[in-house]
């Protein structure tokens, strides 16, 4: 499947969903196949493998905030991206490990395609043989931040938290990385397409 053909499925993944439908297997199988995209191709996931609650799903979410908000929900393992009508794309992550979590809120200051990662001084001091990286990991297949990644600011500052996306798809629902929220990397790009810079972002 190419990159261009996602929003076309799963609009009608979708439309199901809002119809009252849950999602089909089949639906989530179009949803987390291989995709081709800027040259890379990222590998299917073995989206039977990951707990149903964890999977891309239109779900009933009511909540004064304006549609276009980012809500993660850090003890559930969930990200919510609120939709008019009472609704929100409902995303599986995962979550800082304890020491590493962080909550606020902040905006979404810049989105790229295929970042370069640079790991902050205390994770290499913690990792030294992350050293050769300091300068910043090329983007990749195996590059931690995976196809895109939003960055969070607070008050015009790096909060040093992104929203960004994961090859370790087993991760998921789970709390072990350094602080940022990781999607599985069909979701991250499904989240990038709808996401605005700008965007209010909640993280409790």
């Amino acid at each position: 499947m190419n990159i261009k053909q996602l929003p076309v499925a799963f609009t009608m993944i979708a439309a199901a969903a809002l119809a009252g439908c849950s999602t089909s297997e089949r639906e989530h199988q179009i949803a987390y196949a291989s995709v081709t995209d800027a040259g890379y191709t990222l590998p299917a996931i073995p989206q039977a493998k990951i707990p149903p609650q964890y999977k891309r799903q239109i779900v009933d979410y009511h909540t004064s905030e304006t549609p276009g908000t980012v809500i993660v929900d850090t003890a559930n393992k969930f990200l919510y991206y609120v939709m008019p009508g009472g609704k929100a794309m409902r995303y599986g992550i995962g979550v800082g490990k304890e020491g590493f979590d962080w909550s606020g809120t902040a905006r979404v200051a810049m989105k790229r395609e295929w970042p370069i990662w640079t790991p902050p001084a205390p994770m290499i001091k913690r990792r030294p043989e992350l050293a050769e990286f300091r300068g910043g990991m090329q983007p990749g297949l195996q590059n931690p931040l995976g196809p895109r990644a939003l960055y969070l600011y607070k008050g015009g500052n790096d909060t040093g938290y992104r929203l960004h996306g994961t090859p370790e798809w087993w991760s998921i629902g789970k709390a072990m990385s350094s602080g940022c929220i990781r999607l599985l990397n069909q979701d991250i790009i499904d989240l990038y397409n709808r996401v605005d810079v700008g965007a209010k972002v909640i993280v409790k």
